[in-house]
């Protein structure tokens, strides 16, 4: 038997620092995102929508002249369009924070 006990523990102490360490900055990148915010818009700006890293709508704005009470289905649609988009940026500004942590480790689905 190896001096210090079994063979190997070296490296998975090694192993266990460095998925500590990365856990530890996944939390650091997770806080930063919190506070990272993406703006989309539809409807050539009359409806804006802001969310953040953690992909929380945190604002709506709507200009007033696309309010018209016998089209609220078009008011609907704008929104929809426009928050969507919202979060699918904040899901790639995610990602990509994400992946410079991984370094591109091929990690499919875990963030």
């Amino acid at each position: 038997m190896a001096r210090g006990g079994f063979p190997g523990m070296g490296n998975m102490n090694n192993l266990m620092r460095q998925a500590k360490k990365m856990k530890e900055q996944m939390l650091k990148i997770q806080e930063e995102l919190e506070q990272k915010t993406v703006e989309a818009s539809a409807g050539g700006g009359v409806v804006t929508v802001i969310a953040n890293g953690k992909k929380e709508i945190m604002e709506i704005n709507i200009d007033p002249s696309v309010i018209d009470p016998d089209d609220v289905e078009m008011l609907q649609d704008l929104i929809m369009a426009a928050a969507n988009e919202a979060l699918r940026q904040a899901e790639e500004m995610m990602q990509s924070e994400m992946g410079k942590l991984t370094g591109g480790m091929g990690l499919p689905g875990m963030f």
